[in-house]
C-alpha cells in the first residue's frame, strides 16, 4: 500500500496552491495523509476530490469548521501497519521516546507543525516522521512532503523534495 504523506499547507492563503509534482503523487497514493494545518475545508474537500481516501488531524491555525470535524490525534491502518497522527509532537529533545510512550500500539508517528521534515527511527523500528510542507517551507531549504509504503504490518518513509 502506498502512501502520500503533507501537512502544513496552510490554504488558501496567498493563492497558495499544491505543486504538480504533489498533486500526482498524492493521485497516485492509495492513501492520503495529512497531519494538520490544512486551514480550510475547501482544502480537504480539494484533497478528498483528488481519489484516494483522505486521514486528517487537526492543526493550530485550522477554521473553527475544520476543528470541530478533524480529531487531534488518530490511529491509521494501513497493509497492517498502525500509524499515529496528530499536528504538533511537541519539542525536539526526547521526541522520538516520548511519542513511543503516547502511541505504544503503532509503528510509527506522523506529525508537522514545525515545517521541518524528520525521519527518525529508534533501534526497534519505530519511527517518527515529519514531511515538512508543500506549500510553506519556512526554515527548510525546499518544499517536501512524504511518501512511504506499507506491507505486512511494516512502513518504510521517503522524504520527497518538491521542485521551488
Amino acid at each position: 500500500m502506498n502512501l502520500a504523506i503533507i501537512s502544513d499547507t496552510h490554504m488558501p492563503r496567498r493563492g497558495r496552491t499544491l505543486p504538480r509534482e504533489c498533486v500526482r503523487r498524492l493521485r497516485a497514493a492509495d492513501l492520503i495523509l495529512h497531519a494538520g494545518d490544512l486551514m480550510e475545508p475547501s482544502v480537504l474537500a480539494e484533497l478528498q476530490a483528488l481519489g484516494p481516501p483522505v486521514h486528517a488531524v487537526r492543526g493550530n491555525v485550522d477554521s473553527m469548521e475544520l476543528q470541530a470535524r478533524l480529531p487531534l490525534t488518530r490511529i491509521v491502518e494501513a497493509a497492517g501497519a498502525r500509524i499515529a497522527m496528530l499536528h504538533d509532537a511537541g519539542p525536539s529533545e526526547g521526541r522520538l521516546a516520548r511519542l513511543k510512550r503516547r502511541f505504544p500500539d503503532a509503528q510509527a508517528v506522523v506529525f508537522g507543525h514545525s515545517h521541518i521534515p524528520l525521519l527518525e527511527s529508534d533501534d526497534d523500528g519505530f519511527t517518527i516522521f515529519n514531511p515538512g510542507s508543500p506549500t510553506e517551507r519556512r526554515r527548510s531549504p525546499h518544499h517536501t512532503m512524504g511518501i512511504a509504503a506499507a506491507n505486512d504490518g511494516l512502513i518504510a518513509f521517503e522524504l520527497v523534495v518538491l521542485a521551488d
